[in-house]
């Protein structure tokens, strides 16, 4: 039942977005202003979609401590696509630090740049980084919401990798409050992508945290994502090795 209701899942995701990508292109040339709206549909189609076929659904615990609208960064776990899907759906101008590859995707990639997402080169360092740095003062300026995972790639339910310092770089630099979230979508929508199993998704929002020394950030987004684990289930919990490592 999981594969039929995972294919047809992947066939409604296919066909949608080749039809929603094919029908943008007037907006890609004459209505730029409408490109996050529509992205947002598409985002709210995919999810229901995954409802309707797959009954997946999620729970969101602490939104009320997001800001109603302003600049901010969500500093997330990330174990699946569900991810870069749902945040679409929960603020009201999401913008999302992406590879910069994705923006060569067709119909895609032209639509992911006009919603004004933040694509990062992650081969150059230094380059990535000055790069980073101007879209997060642009996003900001401009009252985005911006979606960074600093874990930098999916990572599996319990498992544990040292954090990318990018996030604190980018608090640091706008000025920005950063909230850490908790999931556990990995376990209903795989870290490969294709199976996705009934289920209750759980997003947790964490409190405010400030940015001071970038050390200090990391470490502070590990607990809070700690404590939103423990408020799902208490399973993920592990040992963090590398620059992550507490005493």
């Amino acid at each position: 039942m999981i594969l039929l209701r995972s294919t047809a899942y992947s066939l409604y995701l296919v066909a949608l977005t080749i039809v929603m990508g094919v029908l943008a292109f007037p907006i890609r040339l004459f209505a730029a202003r409408l490109a996050l709206p529509y992205a947002k549909l598409w985002c709210r189609l995919l999810i229901g979609g995954l409802r309707v076929l797959c009954g997946t659904t999620f729970r969101v615990e602490g939104l009320q401590r997001l800001p109603a609208d302003g600049a901010f960064l969500i500093a997330s776990q990330h174990q699946s696509a569900f991810d870069t899907l749902v945040w679409m759906l929960l603020l009201p101008k999401p913008a999302y630090v992406m590879k910069q590859e994705l923006t060569r995707i067709p119909l895609v990639g032209p639509m992911l740049l006009l919603t004004g997402m933040v694509p990062v080169e992650r081969g150059a360092r230094s380059k990535a980084m000055r790069s980073l740095l101007k879209e997060t003062a642009k996003a900001a300026a401009n009252g985005r919401q911006i979606i960074i995972f600093p874990e930098g790639t999916r990572v599996a339910p319990g498992e544990i990798v040292p954090l990318k310092p990018g996030v604190a770089a980018m608090a640091r630099h706008a000025s920005l409050p950063v909230y850490p979230v908790a999931t556990d979508s990995g376990r209903y929508w795989g870290r490969k992508g294709f199976f996705k199993r009934p289920g209750v998704i759980s997003i947790v929002i964490g409190e405010k945290l400030e940015v001071e020394k970038r050390g200090d950030l990391l470490d502070e987004i590990r607990t809070a994502w700690r404590a939103g684990e423990r408020r799902i289930g208490g399973e993920t919990v592990g040992e963090v090795t590398g620059p992550n490592a507490r005493d």
